[in-house]
C-alpha cells in the first residue's frame, strides 16, 4: 500500500524573487530554441504524421510559430478509438495503486520541470509568468488529488450488513470504457490534464482531441506521460478539427463518455449528439461537460470598497478575461456606485498589457484572430449599450499581436447584450442595483450559473447571498478566480454545464460504475 502525505495544494513561485525569475528566463530561452517543431499524432504509442499541419501562433507575435501540428482524418479517430479499447482490456485490470503511481510520477517531472510548461503557456496562449505558474501548479495538483481519490474508491464501500447471517456484501468501482476529452485553450495544461488523468487513473483509456489554439502544450503533456512510461494506447492524441472529427468520435458508436470544457454552443451540441444512440452502441453515454459563465461581483454599500475595486479588476482582467469564472459584471447598490466605478476605473487604467514574455506586463493578447474580433465587437456593441470609462481604443501593438486594452462600460442596462452574453475576454459591465435586493436578482438573470462574488460587511447579506446567489462557486468578500483543487471544487449550474465539481471529491465518481456484488457463503 502506498504510504502518502495528506494531499496539499502546489504552491506559486514567487518571480519577484530573483532566482525564480531567473528560472523562468532560462526556460523561456530553452523554449524558445524549440519553437518550430511538428508534432505527430499518438495512437497506440504510434507517432504518425499526416501531412495536415495546423500552424499555432504565439498571440504576443503572430509572426512568431509555436508549432506544426499535424491533424487527424475520421479514418485515424477510428484508429485511436480501437487503440484505446485494445489498451482498455488490460489497464482495467491495473490496480489502482499501480495506475495513481503513474500520475505521482508525472507530477513530480511536472514539478521537476515547471518552468518549462510555464513557457510554453507563455508562447502558445499569451499566459503571464504568474498565470502560466498557477496552471502549470494546478496541474500538478489535478493528478497529485486524482490519485488519491482513485485509492479511495479502490477501497472498501461502506453497506449496511445484510440480515441474511451466510451472505457477503460489497461495492466496488469499476471504470466505463473509452472516453473523449475535449479541453480548452484557456487553460491548456491544468484542465487538459485534469481531465485526461481523472479518467485514466480510473481505469479508463482516453483520446485526448486539443484545441487548436493550444496543441502544443497538450503534444508536451502526451510527452510527458510517455517518458514516464504510461503504457501505449491508454491516452492517444488526435488533433483534429471539431465539426468534422471531433463531431465524429462525439458520435461513434465505441465512444463511453466524453468529458468536454469550452463554450456553451460546443458543450450542448455535443450533448444533443451523443444523447442520440448511434446503431451497434450499447450504453448512454455519459457526458461531463462545463460550458462557461456570465460571472457576477456584487457590491453593497457596508462592503470595503477598495477590497471589492481591487477584487473586481483582479478578476476581470486577470489573463485578459478569458476565463470562464471571470468577473464580467459588477452589480453595485446605487448609494455606492460611483465610489466603486472610479475605483475600478483607476486601477484598470493603471493596468499594463503586452508582450508577457516579459515579467513586467499584467496581462497579455487575447487568444486568436477569432477570438480579437469577436471582443472587439463587443466593445463597439457596448459603446452603445453604455459608457465607456476605462480602455475602448484599439491597442498600440494591436498589429503585432492580438492585445486589447482592458474596457469597462459604465450604466450598463441589465438585459443589454454585453450583460447577458459571455464575452469570454476583457470587457467589464457595471450595472447599478437600487439594494440588495435588486442586486441579487440581476446577479441570477442570466443563463449561466457558474462564479460569483459577494462584497458586503453585513452578516445577514453574506448568509442571504449563500442561499439565493444561484452559482456553483460563490466567493464571499474575494475575487471570483483562483479555484484551488479540493480548496474550491469547480463546476456551475444551469447553462454553465452538467455540475460537475472538477477537483472535488466526487469527480472521479463521473468516470466510473458502481457494482454490486452478493455472495452466498
Amino acid at each position: 500500500m502506498i504510504n502518502l502525505h495528506p494531499f496539499k495544494n502546489e504552491p506559486f513561485a514567487d518571480f519577484s524573487d530573483e532566482r525564480n525569475a531567473q528560472a523562468m528566463l532560462r526556460a523561456l530561452e530553452q523554449v524558445e530554441a524549440e519553437l518550430g517543431r511538428e508534432y505527430p499524432l499518438v495512437i497506440g504509442g504510434e507517432k504518425i504524421k499526416t501531412g495536415d499541419l495546423h500552424i499555432s501562433v504565439n498571440p504576443s507575435s503572430i509572426k512568431q510559430t509555436v508549432g506544426r501540428v499535424h491533424h487527424a482524418t475520421q479514418e485515424q479517430a477510428d484508429a485511436a478509438i480501437a487503440a484505446a479499447w485494445n489498451a482498455f482490456a488490460s489497464w482495467k485490470n491495473v490496480s489502482a495503486e499501480e495506475r495513481a503511481n503513474y500520475l505521482f510520477k508525472a507530477s513530480a517531472e511536472m514539478r521537476r520541470r515547471k518552468n518549462e510548461f510555464n513557457a510554453w503557456m507563455v508562447y502558445e496562449v499569451g499566459k503571464s509568468w504568474a498565470e502560466a505558474e498557477a496552471d502549470t501548479a494546478e496541474a500538478i495538483d489535478f493528478m497529485e488529488f486524482y490519485a488519491r481519490q482513485a485509492l479511495r474508491y479502490d477501497a472498501p464501500q461502506p453497506l449496511t450488513p445484510s440480515p441474511l447471517k451466510d451472505e457477503a456484501n460489497e461495492v466496488r468501482y469499476i471504470p466505463l470504457g473509452v472516453g473523449i476529452v475535449i479541453p480548452p485553450w484557456n487553460f491548456p495544461l491544468a484542465i487538459a490534464v485534469g481531465m485526461a488523468t481523472s479518467a485514466i487513473v480510473a481505469g479508463n483509456t482516453v483520446v485526448l482531441k486539443p484545441s487548436d489554439d493550444s496543441p502544443v502544450v497538450a503534444a508536451k503533456f502526451v510527452e510527458l506521460m510517455e517518458q514516464i512510461g504510461l503504457p501505449p494506447g491508454v491516452l492517444n492524441f488526435l488533433p483534429a478539427d471539431g465539426p468534422t472529427v471531433g463531431e465524429y468520435m462525439v458520435t461513434h458508436p465505441k465512444t463511453r463518455f466524453i468529458s468536454f470544457t469550452g463554450s456553451m454552443a460546443v458543450g450542448l451540441r455535443i450533448n444533443e449528439l451523443a444523447a442520440k444512440t448511434q446503431p451497434g452502441q450499447i450504453w448512454i453515454k455519459r457526458v461531463v461537460a462545463e460550458m462557461g459563465g456570465k460571472d457576477t461581483i456584487v457590491v453593497d454599500e457596508t462592503a470595503d470598497l477598495d477590497a471589492a475595486a481591487e477584487g473586481i479588476v483582479a478578476a476581470a482582467f486577470g489573463f485578459s478575461g478569458q476565463k470562464c469564472s471571470a468577473c464580467s459584471r459588477a452589480v453595485v447598490v446605487e448609494s455606492v456606485y460611483d465610489e466603486v466605478l472610479q475605483k475600478v476605473a483607476e486601477r484598470t487604467a493603471k493596468l499594463t498589457v503586452g508582450n508577457v514574455k516579459d515579467l513586467r506586463y499584467f496581462t497579455g493578447p487575447v487568444s486568436s484572430q477569432r477570438s480579437f474580433d469577436k471582443i472587439s465587437s463587443y466593445i463597439e456593441i457596448g459603446k452603445e449599450e453604455g459608457r465607456v470609462v476605462a480602455g475602448g481604443n484599439r491597442h498600440e501593438l494591436a498589429n503585432e499581436g492580438w492585445f486589447i486594452q482592458p474596457t469597462v462600460i459604465a450604466d450598463v442596462d441589465p438585459q443589454a447584450r454585453i450583460s447577458q452574453e459571455e464575452i469570454f475576454g476583457p470587457v467589464l459591465a457595471f450595472i447599478k442595483a437600487k439594494d440588495v435586493d435588486d442586486a441579487l436578482n440581476i446577479a441570477n438573470n442570466t443563463i449561466y450559473g457558474l462564479t460569483g462574488g459577494f462584497y458586503s460587511g453585513k452578516r445577514d447579506r453574506i448568509e442571504r447571498a449563500r442561499r439565493e446567489f444561484h452559482v456553483g462557486n460563490l466567493y464571499i468578500n474575494r475575487k471570483c478566480t483562483g479555484a484551488l483543487v479540493d480548496v474550491h471544487p469547480f463546476g456551475g449550474f444551469n447553462m454553465s454545464g452538467t455540475d460537475s465539481k472538477a477537483g472535488g471529491r466526487d469527480y472521479l465518481g463521473l468516470f466510473l460504475q458502481a457494482k454490486s456484488v452478493a455472495e452466498k457463503l
